[in-house]
């Protein structure tokens, strides 16, 4: 048998609930956790840990319960997946990134490539066109 912990019986130790973020208003400071047995527990902006200062919907936490007047409430909010990136969730789809990247090299070996082979720099105008699309290109690649 194991150690019991000091005013724990062996048989009531449970596992952390976890469950994931249904929604959770900012603004209001609270929202609603699923958890993974199904129930709905409250979530408010005092459970969340220092410098949280909110969760998005998906994000997966762990959580402990307390029965409140109105149901299930989470007790000390941990957070098991980071925060959802924005740019990460609106990046683009795969295939049109690699229509991008070609679109790229085409317009590189186009309008760049002559010029550096005759041994000058591009013209401004082109060079500036030529850098914002290579930051986008870098921004999709490296959110």
């Amino acid at each position: 048998m194991g150690r019991a912990t000091a005013g724990v019986d062996e048989g009531t130790v449970r596992a952390v609930p976890t469950g994931r973020v249904k929604w959770y208003d900012s603004e209001k400071g609270f929202g609603f956790v699923t958890q993974e047995g199904g129930e709905d527990v409250y979530v408010r902006a005092s459970a969340l840990p220092p410098g949280v200062p909110g969760l998005k919907a998906g994000q997966r936490i762990e959580f402990g319960v307390a029965d409140g007047r109105r149901g299930p409430q989470a007790l000390s909010v941990r957070l098991v997946d980071p925060i959802p990136s924005v740019v990460e969730a609106h990046r683009r789809p795969a295939e049109e990134l690699h229509g991008l990247v070609e679109d790229m090299i085409k317009m590189l070996e186009a309008t760049i490539q002559p010029d550096l082979r005759r041994g000058r720099y591009p013209d401004r105008k082109s060079s500036k066109r030529i850098a914002e699309v290579v930051r986008a290109v870098a921004r999709e690649l490296d959110p």
